[in-house]
């Protein structure tokens, strides 16, 4: 048997009494993605809603100088951690996280610590030999939350549900050898997509692109597509009247029917040259974007007579250097009615026509110009909050007209797990729940408090 595949768990927790495995049979089901999650909590990857869209109100308006200490933003608190990729996640007052460990073996461990304290709650751990793996900082895809379960994919494809509460295991699979995985070079990225009674997953295997699983048991519902696996993480859009799921595998842009897998529609794609789609769609009323660091932009009509999709426009650059519209890697693009603004392939904000692909404007300061240069942009209101590469959170405005920074400061330092160049990075996408934002590194999980209230209180675990 593969190093890999061993499959052995172990939990660890501050409590002492656990509840029967009935807790956690689910008493309401999901209609939609998110539904139950409050509006201020972030329970799976780019929030309630995969929209990267934060709806709380009475925020601060730039940094004071009282909000800042040692050089950064002031801490509510911080909690020691190993190194990975996947962002956290909030919901019911605990912050969820994965991370690596390599000594005295190679294992992943999923994390909880209380949102309100930093106080760790519970850790469960498993055997995770990595092979034929790049960059092996740690798991990449963001745990998500749903009726008290949390749902961990880690970068082996071992598929994990956990009792959020305790971190106990409800079900649990090894997809690597359910499914004989065509492992991508990077591992097993996208975060799962909890839907209704659903759990989603791009798994990447033999006629098993994307698999649904019963998110109570575990029990397979359907599988579909014989693409290969990207990092790009599915997601739910609104067309022609019905509910499909949108998904960028390694081979083609596919919607589908979430209740069965049947494919509605599909786009053929063929990388240039490696598979590096690592950013989500993003849909505006009846466009959907993609945007790739060696491919570059596409623009894809969704029909609203039935569930179809056509090519509206295509466009990228001769090389990684002389793009054209836009070649993200790791950047989700945000986009509204006509434009759309993202990160070129150098760390260039940019801003594009939505109907041509059109260059508007170019900006430089918002993140370091370097290879893979990276921003975490979430909606709020009539700004944008920035996470960059170098750990800084900027607060600004993305019009047609140009990029307005309002304020910046230093949220975390980055480290040399992730990428070993530079002065190191920070790769992995913030949460923001409770008026606070939760960002992590390859050392630490810190806490800021970004309410106007200096004393913005954060609720215990419950």
């Amino acid at each position: 048997m593969l190093a890999h595949s061993l499959f052995i768990g172990k939990r660890s927790s501050t409590r002492s009494v656990y509840p029967p495995l009935g807790v956690f049979v689910l008493a309401t089901l999901l209609v939609c993605v998110g539904s139950t999650a409050a509006a201020d909590e972030w329970p799976q990857w780019r929030g309630p809603t995969r929209e990267g869209v934060w709806k709380e109100a009475g925020l601060l308006e730039s940094f004071p100088a009282e909000r800042i200490e040692d050089g950064r933003l002031k801490r509510r608190w911080r909690a020691e951690i190993g190194s990975g990729y996947n962002g956290p996640t909030v919901a019911g007052g605990r912050v969820f996280v994965m991370d690596r460990q390599t000594k005295p073996k190679q294992t992943e461990r999923v994390l909880a610590f209380a949102a309100d304290s930093g106080n760790p709650l519970w850790t469960f751990e498993y055997d995770c030999t990595y092979e034929h793996i790049s960059y092996e900082a740690g798991p990449r895809a963001a745990v998500s939350i749903a009726d008290g379960l949390a749902y961990a994919l880690g970068t082996m494809g071992h598929l994990h549900c956990l009792s959020a509460a305790t971190g106990e295991v409800v079900w649990k699979k090894d997809l690597f050898n359910e499914y004989k995985i065509r492992m991508p070079g990077w591992g097993i990225a996208a975060a799962p997509l909890a839907d209704g009674d659903k759990l989603i997953v791009q798994v990447g295997g033999e006629k098993a692109c994307l698999v649904a699983f019963d998110r109570r048991s575990g029990k397979e519902l359907w599988r579909a597509l014989d693409d290969k696996a990207s990092y790009s993480a599915p997601i739910i859009v609104s067309q022609a009247g019905k509910r499909v799921l949108v998904c960028w595998t390694g081979e083609s842009i596919s919607g589908l029917n979430p209740e069965d897998g049947s494919v509605y529609w599909q786009q053929p794609f063929k990388p240039e040259r490696m598979v590096i789609n690592i950013a989500t769609p993003v849909v505006d009323g009846d466009r959907l974007f993609l945007t790739s660091f060696y491919d570059g932009s596409f623009m894809l009509k969704l029909r609203q007579d039935r569930p179809a999709a056509e090519l509206l426009w295509a466009r990228h650059g001769p090389d990684e250097r002389t793009t054209d519209a836009l070649h993200s890697i790791i950047s989700t693009p945000y986009f509204a009615g006509d434009y759309v603004y993202g990160v070129d392939s150098y760390g260039e904000l940019r801003c594009l026509d939505a109907a041509t692909g059109d260059r508007i404007w170019e900006d430089r300061t918002a993140t370091p110009k370097e290879r893979w240069s990276n921003i975490h942009m979430v909606k709020n209101g009539e700004r944008m909050w920035m996470f960059n590469e170098a750990g800084e959170l900027v607060i600004g405005r993305l019009t047609p007209r140009n990029f307005e920074e309002i304020s910046r400061a230093k949220l975390i330092a980055p480290t040399r797990v992730q990428l070993n160049r530079r002065e190191g990075v920070c790769w992995s996408h913030p949460a923001y729940a409770y008026k606070h934002v939760f960002a992590r590194s390859d050392e630490e999980l810190v806490c800021v408090n970004l309410a106007e209230d200096a004393d913005a209180p954060i609720p215990a675990p419950k």
